[in-house]
């Protein structure tokens, strides 16, 4: 996993791990340095019901049950990012 969400390609689907305890899944738009832009996204934070790495693993398996289309969140929140497509190789 990259911390520097900066390096990210734009347009390919990443899992967004966040500093606070979160992940987005989407297709990468861009970060400027204060805000990261993803569209076509899932989000997953702390308290639902399905755990963390279960809701990661079936959606790299299934793909991403859009909740969101467009979506921003603080760029200081990204901890690590992965293309959406290693994730069954590394996790």
């Amino acid at each position: 996993m990259n911390a520097n969400i900066l390096t990210a390609p734009h347009g390919i689907n990443l899992l967004i791990e966040r500093k606070s305890g979160g992940a987005v899944i989407g297709r990468f738009d861009s970060a400027n340095g204060f805000e990261v832009v993803m569209h076509d996204v899932d989000i997953w934070e702390p308290g639902q019901v399905d755990p963390k790495q279960g809701w990661i693993q079936q959606t790299a398996k299934y793909g991403i049950a859009v909740k969101q289309r467009d979506y921003s969140f603080a760029q200081s929140d990204v901890a690590s990012w992965l293309p959406l497509g290693e994730v069954g190789k590394t996790t």
